[in-house]
């Protein structure tokens, strides 16, 4: 909570500076908003990601089944995991269905990835579209044990390490031209499930998850980052995103994201809460 409050005032100070207005910055991936839906729906993003690198997801009717297990059901939009679990059979399928309460939030089936270690990439792209300007890879290692679990800020067996020094430049860059393949974010954070930082690189790996609205760069919550290189990246991470909120045109059809997003966000947490087994995700 500290980091992100830390966060919007050196964004605030950095907009001040460049003379760009603060608001703006909801509108920076706008373009794949859904309005009808009112979120940046999971099954419109899954489009873009190429076949090789996509997982099967289809929304939960209760009539499709899986082809195979395990798979996770989540909300077709969400924060920080909320609402997701993990079935790992027909049967925990079935039980998950029964208690999910009645409502708005649409869920969706994915198959799970076949990687056995998970990264959280962050980007925000630089001035020339072939280039970076942030890249950071934090790998997320879960100490419970279990083989898929569902990592995120709140649960407590989740640990976040940066990896981005493993990474030669040229690295870097071959990683960026893999994911810039996907869209044209402003910014974002995929989540990845790869073998290896090898097969990573290679482009053996499958993307799980896209987060286009208000991604934290995991590399802030990272054990083997000093408290004064975080504040370090903080300052370089928001001055960038102050900078890339200048670049959205001031004239044309706004997007209602923000109290859109935020509608939803308290319908999925209300679901989570009334249902009766939800997992710490």
């Amino acid at each position: 909570m500290l980091l992100r409050a830390l966060m919007v005032m050196l964004y605030l100070l950095h907009c001040l500076r460049q003379r760009v207005k603060p608001w703006l910055f909801f509108q920076l991936n706008a373009d794949y908003f859904n309005e009808t839906k009112g979120i940046f729906s999971k099954l419109d993003i899954d489009r873009f990601i190429p076949a090789t690198w996509r997982l099967n997801q289809f929304r939960d009717t209760g009539i499709e089944q899986p082809e195979s297990f395990p798979v996770f059901v989540k909300p077709e939009w969400g924060q920080n995991s909320v609402g997701i679990r993990r079935a790992g059979s027909q049967v925990q399928l079935d039980q998950i269905r029964a208690q999910r309460p009645a409502g708005n939030v649409p869920y969706l089936i994915q198959e799970a990835a076949s990687g056995s270690r998970e990264f959280e990439v962050y980007i925000i792209p630089g001035d020339m579209e072939e280039d970076f300007s942030v890249l950071s890879v934090t790998e997320a290692i879960n100490l419970s044990g279990e083989k898929l679990p569902v990592n995120s800020i709140n649960n407590r067996e989740t640990r976040y390490w940066d990896m981005t020094g493993e990474l030669s430049e040229e690295q870097q860059q071959t990683l960026w031209q893999n994911l810039r393949s996907v869209g044209k974010f402003r910014m974002a954070r995929f989540g990845i499930r790869a073998n290896s930082l090898d097969e990573l690189m290679s482009g053996h790996f499958h993307i799980f998850e896209i987060n286009l609205f208000l991604p934290m760069p995991l590399v802030l919550l990272s054990d083997n980052v000093s408290l004064a290189r975080k504040i370090s990246i903080m300052n370089n991470v928001t001055a960038r995103l102050a900078y890339v909120t200048g670049t959205v045109p001031e004239t044309g059809s706004r997007k209602s994201v923000f109290f859109r997003k935020l509608k939803v966000h308290r319908e999925n947490r209300a679901a989570v809460t009334k249902s009766p087994v939800h997992e710490g995700a």
